[in-house]
């Protein structure tokens, strides 16, 4: 059987901010929309709350309306600010329980060549599971599925699972499955708490337990840890350290009952020798990279232009799973391979970084269970 892994970078939507020219630009607008939505989301506001409320607001671009070039604010009941007619935003609520509503990304739909270039790497990844990273929700990988896996001329997998995860942006892990590798019982570690009561989880650790036809269980936890890219570099690196903590953690209680097939799969975030990954590298799990029979391609790195800085997707598996590794490697061409001179071969279709599948190459690996 294959197992793969493949970061899609949201299918058919994506947050406007994200595709901003520099990522810096991105980064600022999501950092003061979560600014902004932590401070409504506070019980009671204080006059230096309200301050920064307004600032924000006008920041994003909802200085006359409450729809924003990259944010809209949706006020259903209640009052929270008011707009002076000679400018600027007072915000009058004294708390959360003052008004109904919500704050929201902006989204627009992911270029149609991308989305075709995403649908031809998981058709011919021909994986039989197949661990999906940001995907907006069930019903869209359903959909993606279903519409773009067979307009590319692929086969649509049986089964499409995705368990709602604690990212506001729609930003979710999942599992396709073909036919006979078939999803049994699931568990979701969206709620996990470290001692502090803050979520381990920046979108969650679901457990898919996959019946093969040998008659073998395997156990796949896919994920996508905390991003170098928004927050401070000591409080992201804290959250993905207290992440691989806890896979480990289960992992370890997997293994324990005597279950012998379990892979972490997913986007990591970070490198190999990072000290945040150390609790789950330095585990008894085993970096597919490492396998004999693994291929690479002649680039370790599964981020941008596969530099060894940017190997940040992974197949972790247990030691007895690690055994029965027959090959593996890693599926670029539907990555943008730079252009002095081009890497890798990629479909005729990628012309530019923007028809790109996604920033992040597919792995994979075939297991004889």
């Amino acid at each position: 059987m294959r197992l793969a892994a493949f970061n899609v970078e949201n299918l058919f939507d994506r947050a406007k901010a994200m595709n901003l020219d520099t990522w810096s630009e991105g980064r600022e607008v999501l950092e003061q929309f979560a600014e902004l939505n932590r401070l409504l989301g506070q019980i009671i506001y204080s006059d230096a709350d309200k301050r920064r409320m307004a600032e924000l607001v006008v920041k994003l671009g909802m200085e006359k309306s409450d729809t924003g070039p990259f944010v809209i604010l949706r006020r259903n009941r209640g009052k929270l600010l008011k707009r002076p007619t000679d400018g600027g935003v007072i915000v009058i609520a004294n708390g959360r329980a003052d008004w109904v509503g919500s704050l929201e990304l902006r989204e627009e739909p992911v270029d149609e060549e991308a989305m075709r270039n995403t649908a031809r790497v998981m058709s011919d990844l021909e994986a039989d599971v197949l661990g999906v990273v940001e995907a907006e929700s069930r019903p869209v990988l359903s959909a993606f599925n279903s519409l773009l896996l067979p307009a590319v001329g692929g086969t649509p997998y049986r089964q499409v699972m995705v368990i709602d995860g604690n990212d506001d942006r729609g930003i979710d892990v999942g599992i396709m499955t073909r036919e006979n590798f078939s999803i049994g019982m699931m568990r979701s570690h969206v709620d996990d708490r470290t001692a502090g009561g803050d979520v381990i989880f920046s979108r969650d650790c679901p457990e898919y337990y996959i019946a093969t036809p040998k008659g073998s269980t395997l156990v796949v936890l896919v994920n996508h840890f905390k991003s170098k890219g928004f927050g401070s570099a000591q409080s992201s690196n804290a959250r993905r350290r207290a992440q691989a903590v806890r896979v480990k953690e289960i992992c370890e209680a997997l293994l324990a009952d005597g279950i012998d097939y379990v892979a972490v799969i997913g986007d990591l975030n970070d490198t190999p020798d990072s000290e945040p990954l150390k609790p789950l590298i330095e585990s008894s799990l085993k970096d597919a990279f490492r396998h004999p029979q693994f291929d690479d391609g002649g680039f370790p790195g599964t981020f941008g232009l596969g530099n060894e800085g940017n190997k940040i997707d992974y197949l972790l598996l247990s030691p007895k799973l690690f055994g029965k590794v027959t090959r593996g490697g890693v599926f670029r061409k539907g990555a943008w391979p730079g252009s002095r001179p081009k890497r890798w071969e990629t479909y005729p279709q990628v012309t530019s970084p923007e028809h790109a599948a996604s920033d992040h190459a597919a792995i994979w690996v075939d297991l004889d269970i």
